[in-house]
Parts: structure tokens; C-alpha cells; sequence
């Protein structure tokens, strides 16, 4: 697979802003610990966020025409 310039870097911008997105809500709003209370596991909740990254990420690059 060879990686093109143009989508990685779409992919990257879109990288930065949703985990910004993210960070604010999940530190700002919605309180991490919270979270870790209300679903009972640091490891799950933390896994969920870095799916919730990771994944729209890949969705991004694979689906930016070159």
C-alpha cells in the first residue's frame, strides 16, 4: 500500500482537531473521572477514546480521493 501525501495529510489535520474535540470534552465537560466511574473501568474508557480517534482517523484517510 503506498501512502499518498494529500491524505495523510487530511488525515492528519483531522487527527488534531477531533482529539482537541475530544480532550476538551471528555477533560473539560464531561470529567474523565466520571466517565471511569460511570462504566466502572480506566482501561475500557480509555480504549473507547483512543477507538473513538483512531478509527474516524483511518476512516478519513481511506475515504479522501487522492
Amino acid at each position: 500500500m503506498k501512502l499518498k501525501k494529500r491524505k495523510i495529510k487530511y488525515a492528519a489535520i483531522f487527527f488534531i482537531c477531533w482529539f482537541a474535540f475530544l480532550v476538551l470534552l471528555v477533560d473539560g465537560v464531561l470529567k474523565f473521572q466520571t466517565l471511569v466511574d460511570y462504566f466502572g473501568s480506566y482501561a475500557l474508557v480509555e480504549v473507547t477514546l483512543l477507538l473513538l480517534v483512531i478509527i474516524p482517523t483511518l476512516l478519513v484517510y481511506f475515504l479522501t480521493k487522492e
